[in-house]
């Protein structure tokens, strides 16, 4: 039985992550790191594709827990079995990695007596391998090739194989407490010591308070402001500071549609929207990680920048598909690694130099080596900022003149302009970069613009529309109250809007090269709300930042996208750029963000 998306919470230790649907089943767990192969692939096949389930005895298929909830300020997640016999509680998290990634499920009585059931099945390599399970001094290891992983309780409880799976049962009465750990490492290597599971626990709690005490945001919205932040810091790569788009790959952006995607990765255009909401919260070391990872990403060519990267900052991320998995609700392909890495998406070296800017003007100490970077990105992107690319959308039709790709080459040349008017001792040539960034100006207002509907257009001489033109105000690129920006607001809002949020653009009149249509994007509905808000349309902005707030699933996550028909999340699970897009929401509507609204 398929769960819908939006029925899972987020578990991880800050390498990888799993999903826990309200049915009591992990159905997604990467094990070492975010992209690596799953052991818990039924999100994207069925249960024979590996899960695990702890629920009352007897609890249907698809049934759901009572009620779930975070712990305040944690990633510590506790779900509520309300039985005819009694009440119980499973509380799942993973502790932050000392050596070994564990996953740990503590069951605990709170009234009456409740006899559980625990259901493991491994599957390594994305539900494909049946591993090897046998005894070790009353634990449970699983063998397969590379992998290994060893499951024990505490207290023991009764334990047996069936049906190639493994199966625990027992009762609990209030106040007894019957925790498991499940354990990763290479085949080849010695067993990890055990994880005490209640000391993880509290150390957990610990660890995810500690972080979260400092946000600095304070305004009406801070529980889902707080939320995001923790999410956003789960889905980073803790040894490098790189950010995964999201945690899972493959989940569709229309229900038995082909738009099925691998997340896993970095991009780099998440970076500038990231790193605002980082500093301007107060979380300056993960600001700072996130800018070395790009800094180590991004060096090389500049011919050879990517669109993404591996969260170590690997290259090569080749696509492939896994037939043996028939895809989220019958989603297929099921696909990993991602072909739109070889990409020419030329506005990445705009996202790249305004990350850096918005680095150096927040405070963060400059590296030496930053500036000769963006330096020789800025002289490749001068000779081929007016060439056709695949856009901000990663389109998989033909190249095109995409306007929001033009503008952000002219946000590239407006913040080397910046920085060394800010900066007259870095080496530079500020006349230079005026005048390129004066070029694109002219080039996209004239060849952008459609004047006729009054609104800029997706790609050069198109009647199509494009919601990455709502950055056109919040990059500076023309002011809020310029009349061809509230033109574009109004038309992107008529044109694309779907029940109040916004669609990226309409796939029935663009050619993206992919059959099929998409639900409504939800960093862009973000978007309209900041340009709502920045061009005078205050309660209209609040309005829809609040409905976009009732999307959350009940623990406060947000996939990639929305269908306002059926009331579904679509796409990824928990979508990176849809929590930058909400935290940066609420600090523009509180009047905290750190951004440049300046006209060029």
């Amino acid at each position: 039985m398929t769960q819908p998306i939006e029925d899972y919470a987020l578990i991880g230790d800050l390498m990888t992550s799993g999903l826990v649907g309200r049915d009591g089943s992990i159905d997604w767990l990467c094990l070492p790191r975010f992209d690596s192969a799953a052991c818990f692939a039924r999100l994207l096949g069925d249960e024979e594709n590996g899960h695990w389930r702890i629920a009352p005895l007897g609890a249907a298929d698809g049934e759901r827990c009572t009620r779930r909830a975070y712990i305040d300020g944690s990633l510590v997640l506790e779900s509520y079995w309300e039985t005819e016999t009694g009440t119980v509680k499973v509380t799942d998290f993973m502790p932050q990695r000392d050596v070994a990634p564990d996953v740990v499920r503590i069951v605990e009585g709170i009234s009456g007596t409740v006899r559980m059931l625990s259901t493991l099945r491994l599957r390594f390599d994305y539900g494909h391998v049946v591993p090897w399970v046998r005894r070790s001094d009353g634990d449970r290891v699983a063998v397969a090739g590379p992998d290994s992983a060893w499951f024990r309780s505490e207290p023991p409880v009764r334990t047996w194989g069936e049906d190639n799976s493994t199966r625990s049962q027992f009762p609990v009465t209030a106040g007894r407490r019957v925790a498991f750990v499940l354990t990763w490492h290479p085949s080849h290597e010695p067993r990890p010591e055990p994880t005490d599971p209640f000391e993880a626990l509290e150390s957990s709690l610990s660890d995810w308070r500690e972080w979260s005490a400092p946000c600095r945001y304070e305004g009406p919205y801070r529980e889902a402001v707080t939320r995001s932040l923790i999410t956003l810091k789960a889905l980073t790569y803790a040894p490098t500071g790189g950010i995964v788009a999201a945690a899972t790959t493959s989940l569709p952006e229309e229900l038995g549609g082909v738009r099925n995607w691998d997340y896993r990765y970095c991009w780099l255009r998440d970076a500038t929207l990231t790193l605002g909401s980082l500093l301007t919260t107060g979380f300056l070391d993960e600001a700072r990680a996130w800018r070395e990872w790009l800094l180590r990403a991004v060096a090389g060519a500049p011919a050879d920048l990517q669109i993404m990267y591996g969260i170590a900052g690997e290259r090569r991320i080749p696509e492939s598909e896994l037939p043996w998995l028939r895809g989220y609700a019958s989603s297929a392909p099921v696909r990993v690694g991602n072909a739109a890495v070889d990409q020419l998406q030329l506005d990445v070296y705009g996202e790249v130099m305004d990350s850096l800017h918005l680095a150096r003007s927040a405070g963060l100490p400059a590296e030496a080596h930053s500036w000769r970077i963006q330096l020789a990105l800025l002289d490749f992107l001068e000779q081929n900022w007016n060439r056709p690319d695949e856009g901000l959308w990663e389109v998989r039709g033909p190249r095109r003149h995409f306007v929001h790709s033009k503008v952000m080459a002219w946000v590239a040349a407006d913040r080397a302009v910046r920085t060394l008017e800010g900066d007259p001792s870095l080496p530079g040539e500020p006349d230079r970069w005026r005048a390129m960034r004066d070029a694109v100006h002219r080039d996209v207002c004239a060849k952008g613009f459609d004047p006729e509907r009054g609104t800029f257009t997706q790609y050069y001489g198109s009647r199509e529309l494009d919601a990455a033109t709502l950055l056109i105000p919040r990059v500076g690129f023309l002011p809020p109250d310029d009349p061809r920006v509230i033109g574009t607001v109004d038309a992107v809002r008529a044109e694309l809007g779907r029940s109040g949020l916004v669609r990226r653009y309409s796939t029935a009149a663009t050619d993206d090269g992919l059959p099929g249509d998409e639900g409504a994007f939800l960093a862009c509905s973000f978007w309209l709300a900041d340009a709502l808000h920045l061009t005078g349309r205050e309660d209209e902005a609040r309005a829809l930042f609040e409905r976009l707030l009732s999307v959350r699933n009940d623990v406060g996550l947000l996939a990639e996208e929305y269908d306002p028909v059926s009331g579904r999340q679509l796409g990824n699970f928990p979508q990176a750029f849809s929590h930058v897009g909400l935290v940066n929401t609420a600090l523009t509507l509180a009047g905290m963000e750190k951004r440049t609204t300046e006209a060029g």
